[in-house]
């Protein structure tokens, strides 16, 4: 299983986690605009609430370009919907935010699928000049505990949007194939495991293949999936890939029948790099993607799964799931 660890570098710029309260610290606090803020609860026992309100009265808000929210609760996890509420809240208050990250937080915090998420899409109305959104956590949580939501939305000036996830449900892949997003290069899903929510399919992905709903798309990455080889099948022909400069599909359960979708599908020699880490092929498909890569002088990542085992290839798992 792959681990889940704080970011130490977002949106081009150094992560600094905001200093509980205490005593004058020495050193002289970093530039609003020279990190990303992080903004963490858990160890100092503080409601976010407290956090929140320190963030915006000493750091000079307005020049503020990247913001991470960390463990976002004191005591027993809560739902992510307040954090949301005083982002949206305050929004008038970071002119300059382009990259906005929920849910940084790393499993010894908190497992990916007991972090209660919500509805995600207000943060992206509340800030039309937002360029990168990442979000971590599984859509479907247990009985009575918030799931991960997003109504199809307008957005012009997102260029990002990554979901990291165990299990990320098919009405929010749906959501993001329905939204307005021209400006689009960077798309990234963690589809993970049925068992946690994740029901995506590969008829949710058609408005991303076709190539028509993201013309400035450059990068593709579906990943993390339980039917990796029904999406490399779909990738094999998909209009999108033409135009793609990287593609991933790596952290799933990739085996010799996707491999060979591929091998069989459109010319892949126009991308710089293609990922397909944690994967399940054979030693004969392994040197054939290499092969066909290395003719084409294209970066390729073949890392096998950890627990890959030949002699029994039903037995595969996706890197992030729980």
């Amino acid at each position: 299983m792959t681990d889940i660890t704080h970011l130490e570098t977002f949106h081009g710029l150094p992560v600094h986690t905001m200093s509980p309260p205490g005593p004058a610290d020495s050193a002289a606090p970093p530039a609003a605009g020279s990190v990303a803020w992080r903004l963490d609860c858990y160890p100092y026992e503080l409601p976010f609430e407290e956090v929140w309100q320190r963030f915006l009265d000493e750091v000079d808000t307005a020049q503020v370009r990247a913001l991470l929210i960390g463990p976002w609760w004191e005591d027993d996890y809560v739902s992510l919907a307040p954090v949301v509420g005083a982002i949206v809240a305050d929004a008038h208050r970071f002119p300059a935010l382009r990259a906005l990250f929920l849910a940084d937080v790393e499993s010894e915090e908190c497992e990916l699928s007991w972090l209660e998420l919500c509805d995600i899409t207000p943060v992206l109305e509340a800030l039309p000049l937002l360029e990168e959104l990442g979000v971590r956590g599984c859509g479907e949580g247990a009985p009575g505990e918030e799931n991960l939501r997003l109504r199809p939305v307008r957005h012009h000036a997102l260029k990002t949007l990554r979901f990291e996830s165990g299990g990320l449900p098919g009405h929010v892949v749906r959501a993001v194939g329905s939204s307005e997003l021209p400006a689009l290069e960077h798309l990234e899903f963690w589809f993970g495991a049925q068992w946690y929510g994740g029901d995506t399919t590969v008829a949710d992905l058609a408005p991303v293949l076709s190539g028509a709903s993201f013309p400035r798309l450059r990068h593709l990455g579906l990943q993390n999936s339980e039917i990796q080889d029904e999406i490399a099948a779909a990738v094999a022909s998909a209009p999108v890939v033409a135009r793609l400069e990287s593609l991933s599909l790596a952290m799933g359960t990739l085996s010799d029948s996707g491999a060979q979708s591929l091998l069989d599908g459109q010319p892949l020699a126009h991308l710089s790099a293609l990922d397909l880490h944690h994967h399940y092929l054979s030693d004969p498909f392994v040197s054939r993607i290499e092969a066909l890569c290395a003719r084409a002088d294209v970066r390729v990542l073949l890392d096998r799964a950890e627990r890959w085992d030949s002699e029994d290839d039903e037995v595969r798992y996706v890197a992030v799931s729980e």
